[in-house]
């Protein structure tokens, strides 16, 4: 440590590729247990490449094939160390950062705590999934939570563009990799848990251990956390939480914010909500009443960062659609993000009452996943959709004839298209003038991983390419 004294650090990276003299090398152990690979193993290069010193855990100068003339700081948790390094080294953050977790419902929560946020004449911002957001700055992230170096860098560049107000996602790798510890989260959001990333954790306890550290670690003592009212979770959540020293409000049934009254409408819903004892009815253009709940849980959050009920809920009257989160391209056709079993669930349940004739589904799994999901999927695009389409979603390394048999063993009734643009103008040929088809699973991506190539392929895009009638690519 004593010869830090003497080194400036003109940057930092845990990608031993991207060192410049200066900087300072994460060697990081491995996040995949499946993995040899070792942070360890790439600090020779990183020093060749002129790194001025070396984090990792404590013994990394034993674990070097050759001893290096450059500082080592060697700490119990060298991640969490570098992201309290790069929160340092990068200074600013937005004013006000409100934070969501959970298995479903992060994208549209932050999304449409942003869009409230500008209604108000704030200068918000989103960060996760669909990448970074506001009007000064917009980028797409490789992560729903990047690493720390990647985030703070983002939040630096968010708080000089004037941004003061930013919703962020909050992964269950970001949290359990320690990615959040150094962001002032002021609230936090839990949405629900369902099953998802069990080939990363290692049981669904886990999944949500990772998850809490939300609340008893990252945001500081004297925040306010958001719970769902009737989740079984919640009195475990707000146990955690007021003994952190957090405020918690509660949004959903009985709730701080609550839904008093929702009418499906053609093209959207009518919410009457409470908030705060405040009530207001508002015309949201969006499907499904899990779409009404992303909604109370924003409306929520929002007045946890200070903003008063009666103008929240004025605000919350402007909300729009979020780019594939039951998104319709016309012609009774909708593309949705969801691709986890109870995703799917609720985007098939939230479109029923809007196909007076059939419901489609067109749906795959991803390869390099939980398999688990897979055969559950498939049971519930069975039992819900009255024909089920199976098709590739995003294979990478995996067999992709192997993942769909999988899937249809919970359908086997189920007609079976490996090619997706094929398989999507196969269900769309199916529809007559009262049906509805659901594109699930990819949602706003524009890009098939197959192998280690990403090709060009947009849901959107092809859907509208074949209800013009055209060839497409």
């Amino acid at each position: 440590m004593s010869q830090l004294a003497d080194r400036e650090i003109v940057g930092l990276t845990a990608d031993s590729r991207l060192v410049e003299p200066g900087y300072l090398f994460a060697a990081l152990p491995s996040s995949d247990s499946n993995s040899a690979l070792n942070g360890a193993d790439f600090v020779a290069e990183a020093v060749r490449r002129g790194a001025a010193a070396v984090l990792g855990p404590p013994g990394l100068p034993a674990a070097l094939k050759a001893p290096i003339d450059v500082a080592v700081i060697e700490d119990p948790e060298p991640r969490r160390r570098l992201s309290l390094l790069a929160a340092r080294f990068f200074g600013a953050q937005p004013r006000v950062v409100a934070a969501v977790t959970g298995t479903s419902g992060k994208s549209s929560i932050v999304d449409f705590v942003r869009q409230i946020w500008t209604a108000l004449g704030r200068n918000g911002a989103s960060l996760g999934t669909l990448g970074v957001n506001s009007a000064p700055v917009r980028r797409e992230l490789a992560h729903t939570t990047p690493d720390p170096v990647v985030l703070h860098q983002a939040l630096a560049d968010l708080a000089a563009a004037g941004v003061d107000h930013l919703a962020l996602e909050a992964s269950s790798h970001g949290l359990e990799q320690q990615r959040l510890d150094g962001v002032a989260v002021r609230a936090a959001a839990f949405t629900n848990l369902s099953r998802d990333h069990l080939d990363y954790h290692a049981d669904e306890e886990a999944y949500f251990l990772a998850k809490l550290r939300l609340f008893e670690v990252v945001m500081a003592p004297g925040g306010t956390a958001v719970l769902p009212s009737a989740s079984d979770l919640t009195d475990r959540l707000s146990a955690v939480c007021r003994a952190r020293g957090h405020d918690v409000l509660t949004f959903g049934a009985g709730g701080d914010v609550d839904l008093l009254r929702r009418d499906v409408r053609p093209d959207g819903q009518q919410l009457k909500i409470s908030a705060m004892g405040r009530q207001a009815e508002i015309e949201l253009p969006l499907i499904g009443a899990f779409q009404a709940e992303n909604v109370l849980c924003a409306i929520a959050l929002v007045i946890a960062c200070g903003e008063t009920a009666t103008a929240v809920l004025g605000a919350a009257g402007h909300l729009t659609g979020v780019p594939g989160r039951m998104q319709s391209t016309g012609g009774g056709v909708y593309v949705d993000y969801a691709h986890k079993p109870e995703a799917l669930r609720a985007a098939i349940t939230a479109l029923r009452p809007h196909a007076k004739g059939q419901l489609f589904v067109v749906f795959g799994c991803g390869g390099d996943r939980d398999r688990g999901k897979r055969v559950q999927m498939g049971q519930i695009a069975a039992a819900l959709a009255d024909q089920v389409v199976v098709t590739d979603d995003n294979p990478r390394g995996e067999d992709p004839n192997q993942i769909r048999a999988e899937i249809m063993a919970g359908c086997p009734a189920a007609v079976e298209i490996g090619d997706r643009r094929a398989a999507i103008a196969t269900a769309i040929g199916w529809l007559g003038a009262d049906d509805v088809l659901l594109i699930a699973g990819k949602g706003h991506e524009t890009g098939q991983r197959v192998g280690d190539v990403t090709h060009p392929f947009d849901d959107m895009d092809v859907a509208r390419v074949i209800l013009r009638g055209e060839e497409g690519p």
